[in-house]
């Protein structure tokens, strides 16, 4: 069964509403980048359902319980392509949807209501644009091809997700996070501008580019692209990445700068050895340790995450990676591991492994499921659980009658995320010391309404005493939108009475409303959790 879950090691941000990526032909050299190819861009390529090419290109998505049917799938390699193909579908009366990564959560880009589905497979370039004296990003491009590139181009990188095969579409706009989240920062921290295709009250579509500029009349456009999540105002066709504070010309002084070494180690606890007391103990241990320890200098590098798999995986599992240039990396992460155990009476088993920075960041262990079926939930957490609620979860991990592959995963958070203000940014939570991730994977169809329900009456019964949500308050701040979930706007499984929106955005959304109002007041881009018109 091997020492994870299967979704142990799932991104950690996948991403948001509009997201995708997969195979397809390289696009012409952008603005600012020098090329040295001679291959013609292509031009739009437009697959109906008759063609042998479309059920590949719509089952491309992530979750398995949702596959998209529209009239037509275009497939788009610059940003002019993609508004004149926005332009169509809206003079055409068709909803449409964009798919870069292809990991979104929730059903946003696999609708029955979409109608035309934009695919930005090929726009995957990762350059220096000189003009912008920023790192350009296209939708496309996969977390692992941006970090492959900027670090071996310029020995840079930015503190984005876990998971190498993520599409940055998506994730971007959704305010993504990862290793290096806690010493730099979200990847939000450091985007300096967006390209996007917009469509104004007239209908035709167009390309504009908003930056953080004080001056830039387009700037709420690009806080909206601060965590205000995919599909929301436009088609993003470029990302700009430069760190705040950043002087001078030379490209490898404009973001932050990798360990040249990751120390990963690895704890498991057998399911067989934990009871509830030592389950409580375990996670308490861990919460608490960054509630005491989370500004420690010497830490800022570390990135862990426990793993609370269900009885039928085996075993709960600790996955920690830390600075492994530090001297003192070794020591750390001894005394790290040791306070997550301490009181536990357990000797778990350990591993160490010592890799390249690089190397272990691509590494293939991140299993993203493929076709699985799938359901996501999310809270932030602002202190850790109290043992009441540490036995809700104990209770549904240990359940006997559910044998299936779920987890709630937490997520070391804070650190430098929590020195910007919360209204610099549309992701607004600032103040938190872990993210916690529930999840259930499945194959069998038949099996969706079992695995639905113990994953929502898991979440339901965690929140019990604020409406079965994470409503923020003393002990929470609410959901991530890259773990869409739209149960949350449902009142069988939302009571609280507190929207989905203050859930996601808290009291930015009437600023992302605004932003709505400005760059998309016909309501093109709109999907089950999309920010409303006001």
């Amino acid at each position: 069964m091997g020492r994870f879950s299967r979704r142990g090691f799932l991104a950690a941000t996948t991403a948001g509403a509009a997201v995708a990526t997969t195979g397809g032909a390289a696009s012409a050299a952008p603005a600012g980048k020098k090329s040295t190819s001679c291959v013609p861009q292509p031009g739009v390529t437009t697959v109906g359902s008759g063609d042998p090419r479309y059920q590949e290109l719509v089952h491309r998505g992530f979750n398995a319980r949702f596959a998209a049917t529209p009239d037509r799938v275009h497939v788009v390699h610059s940003a002019e392509q993609t508004a004149d193909v926005v332009t169509e579908a809206v003079k055409a009366g068709r909803q449409l949807a964009v798919r870069s990564g292809g990991h979104c959560f929730e059903n946003f880009v696999d609708h029955r209501d979409v109608r035309a589905l934009i695919d930005t497979s090929p726009m995957r370039a990762v350059y220096y644009d000189e003009r912008h004296r920023a790192f350009a990003v296209q939708p496309a491009a996969t977390l692992g091809e941006v970090y492959r590139t900027l670090f071996h181009d310029w020995g840079v990188t930015l503190p984005a997700g876990v998971c190498p095969q993520v599409g940055a579409g998506g994730h971007v706009a959704g305010g993504g996070y990862g290793p290096l989240t806690r010493r730099d920062g979200t990847v939000v921290d450091h985007l300096y501008g967006v390209e996007a295709v917009v469509v104004k009250a007239g209908g035709n579509a167009r390309v504009v580019t908003a930056t953080r500029e004080p001056d830039d009349p387009n700037r709420e456009l690009w806080w909206a692209h601060t965590g205000g999540g995919g599909g929301n105002f436009g088609i993003v066709t470029r990302y700009l990445f430069r760190t705040p504070g950043a002087e001078g010309g030379d490209p490898s002084a404009l973001l932050p700068k990798p360990p040249t070494r990751l120390r990963s180690t690895y704890v498991t606890w057998p399911w067989a050895d934990l009871n509830l007391a030592r389950f409580t103990r375990l996670v308490t241990n861990f919460s608490r340790w960054y509630e005491g320890n989370g500004s420690d200098p010497r830490y800022a590098s570390l990135y862990s995450t426990l793993h609370l798999n269900t009885h039928a995986i085996g075993a709960v599992s600790l996955e920690a990676r830390f600075d492994g240039g530090r001297p003192d990396a070794a020591e750390l992460i001894e005394r790290y591991v040791a306070a997550v155990n301490e009181g536990t009476g357990l000797e778990p088993a350990v591993e160490h492994q010592d890799d390249l920075w690089l190397q272990a960041t691509l590494g293939a262990r991140f299993d993203t499921g493929g076709y699985d079926r799938h359901k996501s939930k999310s809270a932030y957490l602002r202190r850790t659980w109290t043992p009441e609620r540490i036995a809700v979860v104990h209770k549904h991990l240990t359940d006997a009658a559910f044998d299936g592959w779920g987890a709630v995963d937490l997520y070391s958070y804070g650190g430098k995320v929590n020195t910007v203000a919360a209204d610099a940014t549309a992701l607004p939570q600032r103040d938190s010391i872990l993210k916690a991730w529930f999840s259930v994977t499945w194959m069998d169809p038949e099996l969706d309404e079992m695995h639905l329900r113990w994953i929502r009456e898991l979440y339901r019964d965690v929140f019990a005493d604020t409406g079965g949500v994470p409503v923020p308050n003393a002990d929470h701040d609410g959901c991530y939108i890259n773990y869409p979930d739209t149960d949350l706007a449902d009142p069988r499984w939302n009571t609280s009475g507190v929207p989905w929106h203050t859930l996601y955005y808290k009291e930015g959304y009437r600023r992302l409303q605004q932003v709505k109002a400005e760059w998309d007041p016909r309501g093109v881009f709109r999907h089950p959790l999309s920010v409303r018109l006001p």
